[in-house]
């Protein structure tokens, strides 16, 4: 339904996208892209933004593009999308899991300490889940860290790359698959290009195996044209109806977990322990909830036979595994359907 709302509204813009793409003949790595990555890195901050086939291919590519590879340690969450892991397995590495913080949330604090204690410990990939915005700690000069922002495209980073999603859900999602990575590091950068393009540094010369991961032109004009002039106005209203989902549900047996100042609010993740209930309940008021995530990561079978560490116990982890709901929230969402959201809540 929102999809469809969006897509109303972005109709004409993506159309001319689409029809000056296919007036050029040139799809792939283009001038759209290059016009794209600048605008993606002026409005994020950073110099430099190298656009890839999608959030997971991102988060590979920066990872390799700062010399992660086989045997090295990288601390992460265990809360999260799969992808986050998958891509640090992918790279033959092994991803170290530290619990978060009680809202759920990467412990930047907890993770800082760890990282002083275990140099062999040289990469930190925080998820900045829900919209998080990171906490500003000092980590060890010798520790690289990137920011998996797929869920948070503009609140900000803890290290010198991040990478982005436009998978359709996200902040900035497009009509498709994408994803991109922002560094301040004109090398990182440079080796991110020539990775996304099968190795190469120009045409037929392929110094590395890489891979095969482009956003094609067609992608990077929608974002460019249709939806990033939206997205300062995406990320207001989000906002909006998160205030008015913290002031007007009162239910004391849902639990809104606290958030930092700026986070973005991708989701809007509530706690409730009899949560099978909750979400029949919701059901029958024809509003559709999610689960973010139902698992910790380190449990997952596709873990089993791999190299990885556990630090500690994970009590917040799985106190949101078991409990988290995904409360609707989206930018195009009319004043009366979060009305019925805060009244379904707050009856329950």
């Amino acid at each position: 339904m929102f999809f469809q709302r969006k897509w109303a509204d972005v109709r004409d813009d993506t159309i001319e996208a689409l029809d000056r793409v296919g007036r050029s003949g040139q799809f792939i790595l283009g001038p759209e892209l290059e016009s794209f990555e600048a605008a993606l890195a002026s409005w994020t901050g950073f110099e430099h933004a190298v656009g890839v086939g999608n959030g997971t291919d991102a988060l590979e590519v920066a990872l390799r593009a700062n010399g992660c590879g086989p045997g090295s340690k990288v601390l992460t969450s265990p809360l999260s999308a799969f992808a986050t892991t998958l891509a640090i397995l992918k790279l033959g590495a092994e991803p170290v899991f530290v619990d978060v913080s009680p809202n759920g949330q990467i412990d930047t604090a907890r993770c800082a300490e760890v990282l002083r204690a275990r140099s062999e410990i040289q990469y930190f990939l925080p998820v900045h889940l829900y919209g998080d915005s990171p906490l500003r700690v000092e980590l060890p000069d010798s520790v690289i860290a990137i920011d998996d922002c797929a869920q948070a495209l503009g609140a900000g980073t803890t290290g010198r790359t991040a990478t982005v999603s436009f998978y359709p859900t996200k902040h900035l999602g497009t009509f498709g698959d994408g994803g991109a990575i922002l560094t301040r590091d004109l090398e990182v950068a440079a080796r991110a290009r020539r990775l996304r393009d099968y190795g190469q540094e120009s045409k037929y010369q392929h110094v590395e195996v890489g891979y095969n991961s482009r956003l094609d032109e067609i992608q990077a004009a929608i974002l460019n044209t249709a939806l990033m002039p939206r997205l300062a106005d995406w990320n207001y209203r989000r906002n909006e109806i998160a205030r008015l989902y913290c002031d007007a549900i009162t239910n004391t047996a849902v639990t809104i977990p606290s958030q930092a100042a700026g986070h973005l609010w991708h989701l809007f993740p509530v706690l409730v322990e009899n949560r099978e209930a909750f979400e029949a309940h919701m059901l029958s008021r024809n509003l559709l909830c999610g689960r973010h995530y139902p698992f910790v990561i380190p449990e997952l079978p596709a873990l089993s036979g791999r190299s990885f560490e556990v630090l500690g116990e994970l009590p917040n982890a799985r106190r949101f595994a078991h409990q988290e709901v995904s409360l609707p929230i989206d930018p195009y969402m009319s004043a009366s359907e979060i009305l019925a959201v805060i009244d379904a809540v707050n009856s329950f």
